[in-house]
């Protein structure tokens, strides 16, 4: 029987866009989003547990670590503001979304309303990251040549255990 699904071979910018994403604050949960709270937690597979552990750290704390980590200078600050607003509408996006969708009890959805639900939250994950690429292309547009290399390194360690962190 021939084999139907075979193993995606992740290049690397796709690997620093993962990662670029959830350091953002648009990471997507692997769990059923309408699962009360209490019943999410024994229910996430060790995908979603990692994707969420980064939960405790709010918005405004990665926006002030990222900004520490790019070395974000006074003169960039006006489009630095345009990527620290992105962050904050595409977090709160996704938990308008997660709102939402909590209110269905998950009883009530078929396989397909579950596919559906994966989709909306594929949708606004990629909405947001269209928004969160183009407000950090012009920041990145207008670093010095060191600075965008920092720039690089701080997105190719993120979420690799044993990286070098940037300081």
């Amino acid at each position: 029987m021939p084999q139907l699904s075979r193993p995606i071979a992740i290049a690397s910018p796709v690997v620093r866009m993962v990662a670029f994403a959830a350091l953002m604050g648009t990471t997507m949960l692997v769990t059923p989003l309408t699962a009360p709270p209490a019943q999410a937690q024994t229910q996430k597979s060790s995908t979603a547990k990692a994707a969420t552990d980064m939960k405790p750290e709010t918005v405004e704390q990665r926006i002030t670590k990222l900004h520490a980590d790019l070395k974000i200078t006074p003169n960039e600050e006006s489009k630095w503001s345009d990527v620290a607003q992105a962050m904050r509408e595409n977090a709160s996006n996704m938990e308008k979304l997660v709102a939402e969708k909590r209110t269905q009890a998950p009883q009530t959805m078929s396989a397909v309303d579950d596919l559906n639900t994966y989709q909306e939250f594929a949708k606004a994950h990629l909405d947001g990251l269209k928004n969160l690429t183009s407000s950090f292309k012009s920041l990145y547009d207008a670093m010095p040549d060191g600075q965008k290399k920092n720039a690089d390194q701080v997105f190719q360690s993120f979420g690799r255990p044993g990286a070098p962190t940037q300081g």
